[in-house]
Order: structure tokens, then C-alpha cells, then sequence
């Protein structure tokens, strides 16, 4: 038999057992990290129940102690932990037989043939896009012909999508955000967001698209989570939702101050004896009515749930609690869902459940990683949980899971190769002196991830603003007041080493591969203070690391001041290279008069730039491409929260394709400044 059923049983049997396998429970001890198998839906209540007493009761017990120590009357407790409030911790081809582009660019994708959704989508003929409430398909070959050929309307708030062939799966938003999210925003770059969702439900709507001018709906899945992240291998969608769950809002963690009350006169002090074996009597009145509480709610409508009008998948209780795991970190009342179908060839949904919050997800073509961040005693860590995905949505599920030091700023601070889960972390925040990064190598060894190696103790009080793994190596930008670029060897993933070191103001926030011995950067240049430093303007960078050992900034390029911000430096599907025209576009809100620390005051451009770049010349700009100021947009950007009008560009041949909310515009990339072709799409 397994031992996690046995751990399970004894973690559900009695309440100081459970302690042991759950979050920090006082006693110093972490627990081990793996996911626990839930037999039922009922089973799955009575762990939250288990999870909620003992977080109850710690809360309460810490609030008891304190009024001990003299820190005030009945002090307030922390509340219920709902998972949702952040931790401190295909390509373009021819779509349309021989008269298509040649040439063209899709979605940045992070591993080839892993699929990552976006609002937009193209296959050489036609542009798909997700957003203003509808689905809106664009035919844009030859693009001076661009055209709008159908808008679908959506019933919801269209988030991203995916095409396959003659088929296109949308995913919209239904409801309204109920706090799960952080500043009610996709999180892409996790420094200071959580992935945990908008709070929203969501919703997959499967379209035939086979006659454009006419989708079908064929297909709604209806899911409880919110939209975490979604990859596809070949026809079939592998979905990452998450649901937070206020489920006991009316605990009570201090008793009610009465009148005339002297228990509440003792501040500073420790109170006599006998106020305290009264407070005490109040605080285990409050911890009875709460347990009682507890073990009455009902669960079942908080359970995370999925309706298939397809009728292809079972419902009721099979559909919901199949597959559904504990985390031993108990780490509050949300439910994190790995769901996957394929959307060509009808067949059942297939649904992993964690009951946990999110994290950041990695996939390769055949499994899929989330990293969710924890705390402690004041140091960070992440679980690492291993899926298995395929092009058969059938082949999905868990395979194990494992632990390392700090927490993933993003899906590139993760990468696989030969079965094996590279992945670089930081423990704190810039500018604690205890700030420190890791790169890890984990492995699969039946269903634990063990550590194979670690290298540690890298660039302390600083923390990661970039990372990027490239075949045997891995390149990691730390920043506090200058842009170290560190070279690793993982060639011998038992030994990680430190090859190299560059450092230069600023930072990188994203870095791309130019090719085998080059990278291509966004990020901020800085103004050095010595201890410290401000983020100033917009800083495009070129890397060679053709000799690890020594790499070198071979060219650098300043757009506008602080304040200067592109959708870009935080969004990698923003950023677009075209490696056939060495051509790299990126949406730019460009403001001037900012310096040292002072934010621009004038906005000069809104718009997509599109500059041509190379090893051997370095930047140099090709032209730009006006768009209308979107009124959110503004100056006073801050550097972790980037944003800019245009949203997205695509290439094809000679046109470059730029999308904001309010307008796709065409241009020849020889004539940028003329109108070719102008689509709305705010209507």
C-alpha cells in the first residue's frame, strides 16, 4: 500500500497528528512535501475542516498567550487564510494554401511545441482576438487587405484562446472579482502578484470556426477557478484554475469586550492569575462556538465543480472530488485545478485538484510544474508539484512533488530538461541583507522530487528580476542597485557551478534567446546611490555569453525616462523578435523629463516601436507606430506593474501588425509611418 493514504488517514484520524503534516503548527517540524489522495468529496470536507480547526485553534492560542504577556486585551486574530491575498514570499504559416505569407512570427512561447494562451492568436491568414466582449476574427492576407470578417459576441469577459485548426477554444471570465486576485490583474511576473486568479469563474467555449464568417459554439465547460495559465500539446488543452474560498467567514478569534471589563485594563504587564483563568474561559468559549461551527457547515457548494454540456463527462460527485489531493502545508482554503481536454477530437474532461493556493506554472511537452510560494518562520520555500501532461488529455495526472529554498518569480525561473526540473529561486526581498538566491536541479524519484544539487548563496540582498535557461546553462539576473548577469554550468546537474558574473546598472526583466551564444534583453537602466538605486528609463541589452566564464554587454540601448513603461517588460507574449528580418517590435509608453528618482511628466509616444537588432550592430530604430493614449495609461508607471496602450504586434513578411484594445493597425515595416490598413475593435 502507499504510504500516502496511511499519512492521509493518520492526518484525518486525530487533531495533534494532523498538526504534524500540515503548515508551521509551532513545533518547529516542516512537514514533508507531497500531496495527499482524497478518497471522496467527504473526505475532502473533513481535511478543510481539519485545516480550519487547526488554524483556529493556533490563532487562538497565540492570542491567549499574548494577553499572558501583558500585549493588550482580547488581540485580534489573523482570520481565515483563503489562499488569495498576496505572499510575501502556434506559429505563423500558411493558412491559406500558396498565396500566405512566407514568413511570420506567433506567440512567444517559452518551450517549442508547448502552446501558451493569449488574447491573440494568428495562422498566417487569420488573426484571432479574444478581448472587448467578443470574439473577433480578422482575415490579414495580403494585409493590405486586411479585413474584420466576424465578431462573436462572448458571455463574459474573454481572457485568452487557442486555435487549432478549424477549432477555437476562448476562455472568458464569468462574474465579478472577489479579492482573489492582486490589484484585480493577470499576474505574469510574480514579484510582487500572487498567482492566484481574479476570483472570477471561468468559462471554455469551444468554437467551430470552419466557416469564419460564421463560428459555432460546439462545446462550454464550465469551471469553478479562475484562469491561472493554459498550455496545448498538439489538440489538447491543459488549463490551470484556481479557487479561493472564504469558508467559515463568521470564526471568532478573541471573545466580545464587555463593560466595565477590568481583564482589559492589564497593558504592559502581566495580569494577575485569576484575570488570566478568566480570559481563558472566554477564549475557550469563543474556540467551542467555533468548533461547532466548523463541524456543522456544509462544504459542498464551495468544493471546486465543472459542468460539460457536451454530456462527455461524468457528473456529480465524480467529476468534482476525482483526482483530489491535499497539500501536507495545509496552506489555506483554496482549490488550485489542473484540467485538461482535448478540443479536436471530443472526449471527457480529465481534472487533478490540489487543495491549495496557486503558483507559477511551467510546462514542457510532458509534464507540467506549479511552484507555490510559503512561508516559513520568515524564510521562504515553494512545493513543487509534477504533473503528467501529453496531446492525450487522458494521460493527465499527478506524479510527485518536492521542495527548495525562496519562491519563482515566473514561469521562465523554471525549466526541464531531460526529465530533470531546473529551477532558480530567492529567498526575501532587495534590500534585506538576507536576501539570498538559489538554482536547484530536482529529480524524479518515484513520487518525491529530490534535490539533486543546489548551488545557493547567490548575490545575497539581492533578489531575481530575471531568469533564463538555455540548454546546460542557466543565466540569472539578481538586481538591488546593480544588474549582476550570473552564468551557470548545470551540464553535471549534481554540481551546479558558477561560471560567470557581469555587472552593470540596471536590470533585465525578461531575457530572450538571440541565438546559441546571445541574449536579447528588456528591462530598466538605474541611477546608482551607492547603497541603493532608482529604475529609470527602458533599457534594450545584447548579451554575448559565447564564453560563460566572462560574459559581456555587447550593445545597450535607453528608451525615454523613468516612468517609461511596455507591456513588454513584464509579459513575455508582448515581446516580439523576428528572427528573418532581425527585427524586434515592443509596445512603448515613452516619457521624458524623469531623472533620479523623478517620474516623467510628459508622455512623448504611445505606440509599438519596432527597432532592428543585431550582434553585430547592436540597436538602432527602425520606425514607430502611433497609437491613441489609452487612459490608464500614464507616467507614473511603477517598474514591477508595467503597462502601455499596444498589447500586442505580429510580423508577417513585410507588415507588422500592432493590437491595442481600441485598434489593430497594419503597417509596412519600410513605410512605418503610413497607414495601410486601420481595424477597429472597441466596437
Amino acid at each position: 500500500m502507499s504510504r500516502r493514504p496511511t499519512v492521509l488517514a493518520l492526518c484525518l484520524a486525530t487533531l495533534p497528528l494532523f498538526a504534524a503534516c500540515s503548515d508551521d503548527d509551532g513545533s518547529g517540524e516542516k512537514p514533508l512535501p507531497r500531496l495527499l489522495p482524497l478518497a471522496s468529496c467527504g473526505e475532502a470536507q473533513s481535511y478543510i475542516k481539519q485545516v480550519a480547526i487547526r488554524k483556529m485553534n493556533q490563532q487562538i492560542n497565540d492570542n491567549i498567550a499574548a494577553y499572558i504577556r501583558g500585549e493588550g486585551c482580547y488581540r485580534g486574530g489573523y482570520g481565515e487564510d483563503d489562499g488569495g491575498s498576496p505572499t510575501a514570499g502556434g506559429g505563423a504559416g500558411s493558412g491559406s494554401g500558396g498565396g500566405g505569407p512566407t514568413t511570420g512570427t506567433g506567440t512567444n512561447n517559452q518551450v517549442a511545441g508547448v502552446d501558451e494562451a493569449d488574447f491573440v492568436k494568428n495562422d498566417g491568414q487569420y488573426i484571432y482576438l479574444a478581448q472587448n466582449g467578443a470574439l473577433r476574427i480578422v482575415d490579414s492576407w495580403p494585409a493590405p487587405e486586411t479585413h474584420l470578417v466576424s465578431k462573436t459576441p462572448l458571455p463574459g469577459e474573454p481572457k485568452k484562446l487557442f486555435v487549432v485548426g478549424d477549432t477555437a477554444l476562448v476562455y472568458v471570465a464569468i462574474g465579478t472579482d472577489s479579492g482573489g486576485g492582486y490589484w484585480n490583474r493577470e499576474c505574469t511576473y510574480g514579484y510582487d502578484c500572487d498567482f492566484s486568479g481574479d476570483g472570477t469563474a471561468t468559462t471554455m467555449l469551444v468554437y467551430d470556426i470552419s466557416n469564419r464568417a460564421a463560428p459555432h459554439l460546439v462545446r462550454q465547460i464550465a469551471l469553478s477557478g479562475s484562469l491561472i495559465a493554459a498550455r496545448r500539446i498538439g489538440s489538447t488543452v491543459h488549463t490551470v484554475v484556481s479557487q479561493a474560498a472564504q469558508l467559515f467567514p463568521e470564526l471568532q478569534y478573541q471573545p466580545a469586550v464587555e463593560a466595565n471589563d477590568d481583564l482589559c485594563s492589564y497593558v504592559g504587564v502581566r495580569p494577575p492569575q485569576a484575570k488570566i483563568n478568566r480570559a481563558r474561559q472566554k477564549y475557550e468559549a469563543v474556540r467551542a462556538a467555533n468548533l461547532e461551527l466548523i463541524e456543522n457547515t456544509n462544504l459542498d457548494a464551495a468544493l471546486p465543480s465543472f459542468t460539460d454540456d457536451s454530456g462527455l463527462t461524468p457528473t456529480g460527485e465524480s467529476a468534482s472530488c476525482t483526482s483530489l489531493y491535499a497539500s501536507s502545508y495545509a496552506d489555506g482554503a483554496a482549490f488550485t485545478s489542473l484540467v485538461s481536454v482535448d478540443v479536436e477530437h471530443p472526449g471527457p474532461v480529465h481534472s487533478s485538484t490540489i487543495i491549495s493556493r496557486g503558483g507559477a506554472i511551467y510546462a514542457s511537452a510532458d509534464a507540467l510544474y506549479m511552484a507555490v510560494p510559503h512561508n516559513w518562520y520568515q524564510d521562504d520555500l515553494s512545493t513543487i508539484h509534477k504533473f503528467q501532461i501529453s496531446e492525450s488529455a487522458g494521460d493527465t495526472h499527478y506524479l510527485a512533488s518536492g521542495e527548495v529554498n525562496g519562491r519563482a518569480l515566473n514561469q521562465f525561473a523554471m525549466d526541464e530538461q531531460n526529465g530533470k526540473l531546473r529551477i532558480a529561486t530567492t529567498d526575501g526581498h532587495a534590500p534585506s541583507p538576507d536576501a539570498v538566491s538559489y538554482v536547484t536541479v530536482l529529480g524524479q524519484q518515484g513520487e518525491d522530487l529530490v534535490t539533486l544539487g543546489s548551488i545557493g548563496g547567490i548575490a545575497p540582498s539581492e533578489d531575481i528580476r530575471s531568469v533564463r535557461f538555455d540548454g546546460n546553462h542557466a543565466f540569472v539576473v539578481t538586481f538591488k542597485k546593480t544588474d549582476p548577469l550570473f552564468a551557470f554550468d548545470l551540464s553535471n546537474p549534481y554540481a551546479p557551478r558558477k561560471l560567470g558574473e557581469l555587472k552593470i546598472p540596471g536590470f533585465s526583466t525578461y531575457m530572450h534567446l538571440l541565438d546559441d551564444n546571445h541574449l536579447l534583453t528588456i528591462g530598466y537602466d538605474a541611477d546608482d546611490h551607492g547603497d541603493f538605486a532608482f529604475f529609470d528609463g527602458v533599457m534594450l541589452q545584447i548579451f554575448d555569453v559565447t564564453n560563460p566564464m566572462v560574459p559581456r554587454l555587447a550593445h545597450k540601448h535607453i528608451i525615454g525616462t523613468r516612468g517609461s513603461s511596455s507591456e513588454a517588460l513584464t509579459n513575455h507574449l508582448a515581446f516580439t523578435w523576428y528572427p528573418e528580418r532581425s527585427l524586434l517590435s515592443i509596445p512603448m509608453t515613452i516619457c521624458e523629463g524623469g531623472d533620479d528618482g523623478q517620474y516623467g511628466q510628459t508622455m512623448s509616444f504611445s505606440g509599438l516601436m519596432v527597432f532592428d537588432a543585431s550582434v553585430a550592430s547592436g540597436f538602432a530604430e527602425h520606425g514607430r507606430v502611433a497609437h491613441a493614449v489609452d487612459p490608464s495609461v500614464n507616467c507614473y508607471n511603477w517598474w514591477s506593474n508595467a503597462t502601455s496602450a499596444v498589447k500586442r504586434s505580429l510580423f508577417l513578411d513585410q507588415y507588422v501588425y500592432s493590437i491595442s484594445d481600441a485598434e489593430l493597425k497594419v503597417r509596412d515595416v519600410g513605410a512605418l509611418s503610413t497607414e495601410v490598413v486601420t481595424v477597429p475593435l472597441a466596437n
